[in-house]
């Protein structure tokens, strides 16, 4: 009669030990904090502006989008994409130019970048 009670204690820990992990990857994820002014440092010695423009906000082609003020969550999944490339066609972004400009930096440079275009003022606008 002690397997229910055995079960459900071994339900317990197991449900104990994932509630951890989801909380040390939580903590993990957040242990860099954003580095706007290094983001400038890296966007600048990657020559962003060569394709994205003045601020990172008058592309010098249509084709190429304007980041100033972007949200930070968004360019990091971004250039995080492109990084992964396309072998993954469900996550990863295709374009060469990217592809090659994000293969050095590190996930936490990447979120450096990320609230360094943030932190630019744009004229980007919501659609209503």
């Amino acid at each position: 009669m002690n397997k229910p009670h055995t079960a459900l204690h071994t339900l317990q820990a197991m449900l104990k030990t994932a509630c951890a992990a989801l909380a040390l990857a939580g903590f993990a994820a957040g242990a860099h904090a954003a580095d706007a002014a290094n983001g400038k440092v890296l966007a600048d010695s990657h020559n962003c502006a060569a394709c994205h423009g003045a601020g990172l906000n008058k592309p010098v082609s249509p084709e190429y989008p304007k980041l100033a003020g972007q949200h930070a969550d968004y360019v990091y999944w971004a250039l995080r994409q492109y990084q992964m490339g396309n072998g993954n066609p469900h996550l990863g972004r295709n374009n060469p130019i990217m592809q090659a400009q994000v293969q050095s930096l590190s996930q936490g440079d990447m979120k450096d970048i990320a609230a360094y275009v943030e932190s630019l003022p744009g004229d980007l606008v919501q659609k209503k």
